[in-house]
């Protein structure tokens, strides 16, 4: 397979239908994190309380988030799935307080199993997901079709508790290329048009691997949907500056700059600010 490589990051226009809100990303989008486990790597256990929840949620909003992730399990290298019904009840009512206070606010939800999807799009969720990419559960796709909300789809070798376990590619972002084109034919398939992928930066990567991704990220442009880049605070940019997650936000703008220079639509962070200051910035610089 020959990939090509492309000139301009923003010269493909998306935009999705977020249950009847068209969201234009001609200028990419940032998605904040809402973490509502207790184990998250950098902000677990912050978020679990009602008031604090709306407050970050606020915050995130008046910061320039677009969308806000819920994610009710930790995904972090060495975590434990856990069950459904205790995920759904971190979730459910968390999503429920969210969408009373924040009606017409954009909620996505970090999940992989289709039973959770269901549920949240019907408590007001508008958008999936999916660190699996459908491959933890076999109901997901048809399930999306059914709900008709965008997903997102995010390559991970391995399983969160295994995934750092010598992770091993011939070539990795050939490899991530042809997952997308097979798993985005299914969805195609029944109708899902709405699709964004995401490289799943740290999912069964070696740093080496994140940033050859990183570098070659345009390449899947050429699958024609969204590209989202999820690096904010991660192993990746921790182990470069060497310093930990709490200390990592200038070295996120600086990977987050190079995701958006290389083809990124969407940047899920869990500082929103910056973030779109890094957008600005770039969007500037591509058009003068």
């Amino acid at each position: 397979m020959q990939l090509t490589h492309e000139n301009s990051p923003f010269e493909l226009n998306y935009s999705l239908n977020c249950k009847g809100t068209l969201v234009d990303l001609s200028t990419p989008k940032v998605m904040g994190i809402l973490n509502l486990t207790p184990d998250s790597f950098f902000d677990g256990g912050r978020y679990q309380e009602e008031d604090r929840l709306l407050k970050q949620a606020e915050k995130l909003l008046e910061d320039g988030a677009d969308f806000l992730d819920l994610g009710a399990f930790s995904s972090r290298p060495g975590a434990k799935l856990i069950t459904e019904s205790e995920e759904a009840e971190r979730l459910i009512p968390a999503l429920k307080a969210l969408v009373k206070h924040f009606p017409k606010v954009l909620f996505s939800i970090d999940t992989y199993r289709s039973s959770i999807a269901k549920k949240a799009v019907e408590e007001g969720a508008c958008m999936i997901n999916d660190i699996s990419g459908g491959k933890f559960d076999e109901q997901m796709f048809a399930t999306i079709s059914d709900l008709k909300v965008p997903y997102v789809m995010m390559h991970i070798q391995g399983k969160p508790e295994n995934m750092q376990d010598k992770p091993t590619y011939d070539n990795v972002v050939k490899e991530l290329f042809i997952y997308f084109k097979s798993q985005l034919d299914r969805l195609h398939a029944l109708g899902v048009q709405d699709v964004i992928v995401d490289p799943g930066f740290g999912f069964g990567k070696t740093l080496a691997h994140n940033y050859q991704i990183l570098k070659n990220m345009r390449h899947f442009q050429q699958l024609k949907v969204p590209i989202l880049a999820g690096l904010s605070r991660k192993g990746m940019i921790q182990k470069v500056i060497q310093a930990d997650a709490q200390h990592a936000l200038n070295g996120t703008t600086a990977a987050n700059v190079l995701a958006l220079l290389n083809g990124a639509n969407i940047l899920r962070v869990h500082d929103a600010k910056e973030a779109k200051e890094a957008i600005q910035i770039v969007d500037y610089y591509q058009k003068h």
